[in-house]
């Protein structure tokens, strides 16, 4: 097939690996893609916010399948554009990506189809945010309602820092305050027809910048699948996925696809395995970013068979997709400065002897050629340093080895991804 995706971070580079590895001759394409992407894929100045251009391209170049990368493109109506000129596209339309374009429109959703998440208040003011942290007590859980790139979300029990972190975004327009839950998260992703829901494998990512789930919140410094702890906690991946896909899932695509606004792509929840049981934190509608670098390697079924079935709408055409038993570790190493002010333009050396180590693959997601044809950083979260291995102490060790290797001045990265599960 000739594929288009379109985005230029580490998930996308994933989804591009996992389309070539299947060897089934793919011609593939990333708009505006990045440098590390450029190996792998034909990279084309084609802006993913204009429906024109992508659309011209598309038509152009014949191509027949876009795999929608970011969240941006999806809620500015990319999908809708492709899909009016009979171009299948995975990722839903701009009504049904509301679902993570405003947490508002998410919790109406939940709300109507019966799953179960936060209490949450939804404030235009100040005082109406005070008056949510007096309801919902300690720690203060303050969401941006639109869009903000994986940032918009604060949790502490610092109410002076969590009302600043709301009257920033309250500027932007309204904020959701929510109840804190507490437990283990879970990212837990969903392929969806618009009909047919098809779940893929649990990971866990870490969102907060330094070891010991401290600092500020970020995009994602890493991520781990599968999740061995569930065995003991919800008695495995396979009861944990089951549910949620009947519980959570279904119930979500059925509602929107009965308020006219069906969801064809991909569904991320983002779960707390509280003592009440799964709740949602929230919904992406579209892969996570740096879970989908833990999730797609271990991927057997072919990628590109899956998401062309979805986007045709014939996923119930295919079984649950199955996952070796190999683990997967990411870890991110980001610039200095993120994610407040990443510095950016500095030099990327050693990615050659990090990508030697067994196991052990690059995921570009800020990288840029400079004009003596090296590589130099062009954002926050630079790579994603993939490792596979039959344990997690071996796919830890792989991928820190490989971390080791790579030079860029002030870099970031967390030394305790997958701790808790590396002596398995």
């Amino acid at each position: 097939m000739r594929i288009l995706v379109l985005g230029s971070g580490a998930r996308e580079h994933a989804i591009i690996l996992a389309l070539r590895s299947e060897d089934a001759g793919h011609e593939l394409f990333a708009a505006p893609g990045n440098a590390g992407m450029a190996h792998d894929a034909t990279v084309v100045a084609v802006d993913p916010l204009d429906p024109a251009a992508v659309t011209a391209f598309v038509n152009q170049e014949r191509i027949d399948l876009v795999v929608v990368g970011p969240e941006a493109p999806l809620v500015a109506g990319i999908a809708d554009a492709l899909r009016e000129r009979g171009i299948p596209v995975f990722g839903p339309g701009r009504a049904a990506a509301q679902l993570e374009g405003s947490k508002a429109f998410a919790k109406r959703i939940m709300e109507a189809a019966g799953v179960p998440t936060a209490r949450a208040v939804h404030a235009r003011t100040t005082a109406e945010v005070e008056a949510a942290f007096d309801e919902l007590g300690a720690p203060h859980v303050v969401k941006a309602d639109g869009l903000a790139a994986g940032k918009g979300v604060i949790v502490t029990s610092d109410r002076a820092a969590a009302l600043a972190h709301a009257e920033t975004y309250l500027a932007l327009g309204p904020v959701l305050v929510e109840e804190y839950l507490d437990g283990p998260e879970v990212s837990l992703f969903f392929l969806s027809d618009g009909d047919t829901v098809r779940p893929l494998a649990p990971a866990q990512d870490y969102k907060r910048l330094r070891d010991g789930d401290e600092g500020p919140n970020t995009g994602g410094m890493g991520a781990y699948s599968p999740l061995p702890w569930l065995t003991e906690r919800f008695g495995g991946e396979q009861a944990l996925t089951e549910e949620v896909t009947h519980t959570i899932a279904e119930p979500v695509i059925r509602q929107l696809d009965a308020e006219g606004t069906p969801f064809i792509g991909l569904l991320y929840a983002g779960l707390v395995l509280t003592d009440d049981g799964v709740k949602v934190v929230e919904f992406n509608a579209r892969f996570g970013d740096p879970e989908t670098q833990v999730v797609l390697p271990r991927l057997v079924d072919p990628l590109s068979q899956l998401l062309l079935s979805a986007a045709s709408g014939h996923l119930e055409d295919h079984p649950v997709p199955a996952f070796a038993e190999a683990v997967a570790v990411t870890v991110v190493v980001a610039s200095e400065g993120y994610p407040a002010a990443p510095v950016t333009g500095r030099m990327i050396e050693g990615l050659d002897a990090a990508a030697a180590v067994p196991g052990v693959h690059l995921a570009h997601a800020a990288t840029a050629v400079a004009p003596d044809g090296g590589l130099v950083s062009s954002g926050g979260r630079v790579l994603s340093i993939v490792a596979l291995g039959s344990s997690f102490a071996e796919a830890t060790a792989r991928a820190y080895e490989a971390v080791g290797h790579i030079r860029l001045e002030g870099a970031q990265h967390r030394s305790d991804i997958a701790a808790r599960v590396r002596e398995t």
